[in-house]
């Protein structure tokens, strides 16, 4: 059974036990990511998780890796548009000391010059790294044009620019201004104590009350966006309107992305690459955000099938939206979703990160029960509405990658 405890300055700390586990995992989730940074602070966040793991005032970074590793545990941290997570995962009879581990982390790093100098270049080549990958760039490109005007838009590594501006202290300023308690949320899953809590609530108590600054919304808008890179393969990524994370029609969008685009059973799978053998890789995923989000279709294909695949996909969209699907593809779905909500908690560390996203994001921790019955909850005619809604091709957006054609030539195709 999980809990919540509200500690007076604003944190939140969930717990919840898992009999016959030998594991724990915690993690510190902040609700500030890259949507939070002004223009001129982009990368911020992610350049604060980074220099988390380079040394604190006790410990230096070797001594970090080498005292987890003398564990055997897992450390380690992620940064989103919406929020900053640090994790770990060891066995039971290690929690103290990795709760202090991560703890003297995230409230005690040097944010020393020189450590700062060289995870700069460690970023820079991060950020080489994925304009390498043309799958990546593609999506990187997509928010861009779509959400262009809010910080929705910036990419989460940040840029050369603003990143060579970021000193030691200006970065931990920052983390003093933003990681602020009413966006903090501590999640532990899995086997541990009551002291082991009770840890948590001292270390998390001393922090002073005070808000985090509010991000400025963003909105969806209908965009092209064509890179030219020479590679063998076109990636092609086109997106709709979506919901926001929040949305009660979560669990309609997320079956309806299923059966579009999911799996090896899904339309886009069986009619574009089973059948007409266009493409090795197509799928859909969304995307959500606090006040907005999108639908995307994802593949990678040779320039010669570019039209046709193009073409097949947006006529499979519209005869989804059009007729809806059957009964037999909303059992499939419902069924893989209820399979991967429950063979993931098996896991500690999907136990932890549900609550810790559940409680930040949504405010509160859905159990599995009230996940599942919202998944059963949805109906055929549901899904339809929903697809008839978010498909409209006055909305449409494309990012490519690769030997690109004209924009008018792929307007010409979705249009």
């Amino acid at each position: 059974m999980d809990q919540t405890i509200l500690l007076p300055n604003g944190v939140r700390i969930c717990t919840e036990a898992v009999p016959g586990v030998r594991s724990a995992a915690l993690g510190i989730w902040v609700g500030t990511g890259s949507r939070h940074e002004k223009a001129s602070e982009n990368g911020a966040a992610h350049f604060i998780e980074h220099m988390v793991f380079k040394g604190t005032q006790r410990r230096t970074a070797a001594a970090l890796a080498e005292e987890m590793d003398a564990i055997g545990g897992q450390v380690n941290a992620f940064t989103t548009k919406e929020c900053t997570c640090f994790h770990a995962r060891v066995l039971d009879t290690h929690l103290p000391l990795a709760t202090d581990i991560l703890c003297d982390m995230f409230f005690s790093s040097r944010f020393a010059e020189e450590d700062v100098e060289t995870e700069r270049g460690v970023i820079l080549e991060e950020i080489g790294m994925y304009e390498d990958n043309p799958e990546d760039l593609c999506a990187e490109r997509l928010a861009l044009e779509v959400y262009r005007g809010s910080s929705l838009a910036r990419p989460i590594l940040g840029r050369k620019a603003t990143l060579s501006k970021m000193t030691g202290e200006w970065l931990r300023t920052y983390m003093r201004e933003h990681y602020r308690p009413d966006r903090i949320v501590v999640s532990l899953a899995g086997s541990f104590r009551s002291q082991d809590v009770e840890e948590l609530k001292e270390r998390f108590s001393a922090l002073e009350p005070g808000k985090s600054p509010a991000s400025r919304p963003g909105a969806y808008q209908a965009a092209f966006t064509l890179k030219k890179k020479a590679i063998e393969q076109n990636h092609l990524t086109l997106a709709f309107p979506g919901l926001p994370y929040g949305d009660d029609r979560r669990f309609a969008l997320q079956l309806l992305s299923t059966t579009l685009g999911g799996g090896m059973s899904s339309r886009l799978w069986q009619e574009v690459r089973e059948k007409r053998g266009l493409c090795y890789s197509v799928y859909s995923y969304t995307a959500g955000h606090a006040e907005t989000g999108l639908f995307a279709i994802y593949t990678a294909l040779g320039r010669e099938m570019e039209e046709e695949a193009l073409r097949t996909i947006c006529a499979a969209v519209r005869d989804y939206a059009e007729h809806g699907i059957s009964e037999e593809e909303l059992s499939r779905a419902r069924e893989q979703a209820k399979a991967n909500i429950l063979m993931g908690l098996e896991s500690t560390q999907a136990r932890m990160s549900h609550m810790g996203r559940g409680e930040l994001l949504y405010g509160r921790v859905l159990t599995p029960d009230e996940i599942i019955g919202g998944y059963d909850a949805v109906e055929r005619e549901q899904i339809r509405a929903l697809a008839q809604e978010l498909f409209d091709f006055q909305q449409v957006s494309l990012s490519a990658v690769g030997r690109v054609g004209s924009e008018e030539m792929y307007r010409s195709i979705i249009h």
